[in-house]
């Protein structure tokens, strides 16, 4: 007979047929031809040259042999087939006779199927095609355990760099700030308490970055490899944020078409971040204060609490003392959420982190816009350094990526700047230099000389250089400008 196909890539899988009668084999072989790719054999030593030949050239996939042979069984034959080509799938083929002999050489063999003579063609195709999906299967499976174990150092590996760099970005490393910061009191102070399971009330002006201080504590502490869940409890009426919070389960209420588990059931072994805390109702800060003190809650339309193993991080914009007083805001739950309180400075007062900061957002807003440029010009890192920013960290971010996407040149200028931005009042500026007036050098005279320089270059950099409008502000003359120019070495380069 000709080669028949190999097995793999398309092609039929290999079946060798071991009997000595020629008339069963070839009874075989017309019921296997169509479907499978079949060799044939005489006995058991006219089998193994067959197997030793294929070996090298793919394979036989599937093996079937009758019991009865001269010199051997097909189970004792089976046996060395196990030993040898231990992927092969071996199939035996008997008479009633000898059902007990074997059946008790099955496992030892590790037989897939004992097979009834008569056999029908429908039920032995079926047989040997259920034989070879299986076969396939145990081979890829074997395929992906060599690769996976070769591959697990180097995932292994990745994952923990990706890990190093979230908490690079996230941890204290990301908070931005100057040596002398205020805001490095409040990272000393995250890491003395990050480690352990306190809850922490964040207090700030809206913008300063309390998620990103929120985040800090998180990847700082044991939960680092946990979830940081985050809702924002003032942009949601009681039920929706109780839902989202808790879960739901179907029926609960009208819409509730399926089971939900809620962001606490989520963040079960991690920390969640409760923004926006001072903006709850009585009424749900009762429910919030039973999953502080007893670790669980109960979904909306359930029968049975669930218990969470939860880190609670909540952070307000409010004076929430004061609103205990007032009692808009429970006591108890208060200090349940303040065990550490820790306040954001906000922008104003940082004026030294600000360069730094823009800097660091620039680069995560070329990242997002997917547009680059080499930096600020002079004048626009002069009028953003003296610009207040009410807004704080957020009305920052939101500047530069205006800039970004505004600009045509190599680096963002002044130009780009909002109005507002630009004609910061000198009385506001001022106000804020001359508590740095005393760090100056020289004398007196010398001190103001420096700061009346610093105030004329913001003015000038605030109109674009327009000398006119520059000494309109000032209330000079152009020649009186002029001479303060030339005096202080401020003429435009």
């Amino acid at each position: 007979m000709s080669a028949p196909l190999r097995a793999g890539n398309g092609r039929l899988p290999a079946v060798l047929v071991v009997d000595d009668e020629l008339r069963s084999r070839e009874a075989l072989q017309r019921t296997l031809e169509e479907d499978f790719a079949v060799f044939t054999a005489d006995g058991a030593e006219t089998a193994q040259a067959v197997l030793e030949r294929e070996a090298p050239l793919g394979g036989v996939q599937i093996v079937l042999c009758d019991q009865r042979m001269p010199g051997t069984t097909g189970v004792e034959f089976l046996k060395g087939v196990r030993e040898r080509w231990p992927d092969s799938v071996r199939i035996i083929l008997s008479g009633y006779t000898e059902a007990e002999d074997i059946i008790a050489g099955i496992n030892e063999a590790g037989i897939y199927q004992y097979l009834l003579k008569p056999w029908q063609p429908e039920q032995l195709l079926l047989t040997l095609k259920n034989a070879w999906n299986i076969s396939r299967l145990q081979q890829e499976n074997q395929r992906l355990s060599l690769e996976l174990r070769a591959a697990e150092p180097v995932l292994k590996r990745r994952v923990e760099m990706k890990y190093e760099r979230v908490k690079r970005e996230f941890g204290v490393d990301g908070l931005v700030r100057a040596p002398h910061s205020p805001l490095n009191a409040v990272v000393a102070l995250i890491g003395k308490v990050a480690p352990f399971d306190l809850s922490v009330l964040i207090s700030g002006e809206s913008g300063t970055g309390k998620e990103m201080v929120a985040r800090a504590i998180h990847y700082g502490s044991r939960r680092a490899g946990r979830a940081f869940v985050v809702e924002n409890c003032g942009a949601l009426p009681d039920q929706l944020l109780e839902a989202e919070l808790f879960g739901y389960k179907r029926g609960a209420f009208t819409g509730a078409y399926e089971d939900r588990i809620g962001l606490f059931q989520q963040a079960d072994g991690g920390t969640i971040f409760l923004d926006e805390i001072g903006e709850t109702s009585p009424a749900f800060q009762v429910k919030l204060l039973r999953v502080l003190q007893e670790g669980e809650f109960r979904p909306l339309g359930g029968a049975r609490p669930v218990s969470v193993d939860v880190r609670v991080i909540a952070a307000t914009n409010r004076d929430l003392e004061a609103e205990v007083r007032e009692g808009r805001f429970r006591e108890d739950l208060y200090y349940r959420l303040a065990t550490v309180p820790l306040h954001v400075p906000p922008l104003r007062e940082r004026t030294m982190d600000i360069p730094l900061l823009a800097e660091r957002l620039l680069e995560a807003s070329k990242r997002a816009l997917g547009k680059d440029c080499d930096g600020f010009t002079g004048e626009a890192a002069a009028c953003i350094a003296a610009y207040r920013w009410p807004g704080n960290v957020r009305e920052l971010q939101n500047e530069i990526l205006r800039m970004l996407a505004l600009t045509d040149g190599p680096r963002l200028g002044a130009e780009l700047l909002s109005p507002r931005v630009l004609r910061t009042p000198v009385g506001e500026t001022q106000a804020a230099d001359l508590s740095l007036l005393a760090g100056l050098d020289g004398g007196l005279k010398e001190r103001m000389e420096q700061l009346e320089a610093q105030v004329v270059k913001e003015a000038l950099i605030r109109h674009r250089w327009n000398k006119s409008k520059a000494a309109a502000e000032l209330g000079l003359s152009r020649v009186g400008l002029r001479n303060k120019l030339e005096r202080y070495g401020l003429e435009r380069k």
